[in-house]
Parts: structure tokens; C-alpha cells; sequence
């Protein structure tokens, strides 16, 4: 199984997750700046919420990407939303790309709130899941 790891982070929360999956499987992380050279059965796509909404640089690597993807394997941070499962499932799906519905999410630091996330726990938990996608 072919697996690739790219993610968005202006805060650098995501990134470490990004960071914690590429060690438990073995694979390259990147920025979504860095196109697929060849086609992911599996992609751990990262991505955060600003101002309500998914990054733009995200919404381009999918659609720039798209034949390339095999399936999403999203995570993410946030401090207030719960995840950004439902807007990657809606850009995913108007690129024909499919998602799993299985996904990782935890609480991002954003000035006080959260201070300290993801933690210790939160990167463990993410190697856990990635391991479990992977297997």
C-alpha cells in the first residue's frame, strides 16, 4: 500500500500530527505545496479551520491531485470546531475523490484556549490511528 502524508498548518498544530503519523508509518510528510508524484492508495490529508473554513491550499492540492489520491484519511485541529471531516468530505466529493469515514481530530491551541494541544496523549492517540489505517 502506496501512502502519503500532506498537510496545512499556519500555527504549526497540525504539523505535528502530520509529524507523529509519518513516524508511525513510515511515510514522508509534506506540505500540501508538494504535488503527489505517484498515486496514494492512502492519503493522511492534515488540515485546520480559520475563520470557519478549510485553507484554500487544501481545497487546490485536492483538486490539482485528484487522479493521484486514492482514498482521504483525514485530521485535523481546531480550538472550537469539531472537526473538518464535513468540509473535506463536500470538496473531496465535488473532485470525485472518496474519503474514509474514519478520521482524527483534536483540540489546537489558539492564544489561551487549548494551551499546550495536542499534547503527548493526542500524538500517541494519532500514531495509533494511522497504524490502525495502515494495518
Amino acid at each position: 500500500m502506496n501512502v502519503a502524508i500532506r498537510y496545512y498548518s499556519k500555527t504549526g498544530n497540525t504539523k505535528k500530527l502530520a509529524d507523529s503519523i509519518g513516524q508511525a508509518v513510515g511515510a514522508q510528510v509534506e506540505t500540501v505545496e508538494t504535488p503527489l508524484s505517484e498515486k496514494a492508495d492512502v492519503l493522511f490529508l492534515g488540515s485546520s479551520v480559520y475563520a470557519a473554513g478549510v485553507d484554500e491550499s487544501v481545497k487546490e492540492f485536492i483538486r490539482n491531485n485528484k487522479e493521484k489520491i486514492g482514498t482521504i484519511v483525514g485530521f485535523s485541529t481546531a480550538a472550537l470546531i469539531p472537526s473538518t471531516y464535513k468540509q473535506i468530505k463536500k470538496i473531496a466529493a465535488e473532485n470525485g475523490v472518496e474519503v474514509s469515514n474514519e478520521e482524527f481530530h483534536c483540540r489546537g491551541s489558539f492564544g489561551l484556549m487549548h494551551k499546550g494541544r495536542p499534547n503527548a496523549k493526542d500524538l500517541k492517540d494519532v500514531a495509533e490511528f494511522a497504524k490502525k489505517i495502515c494495518n
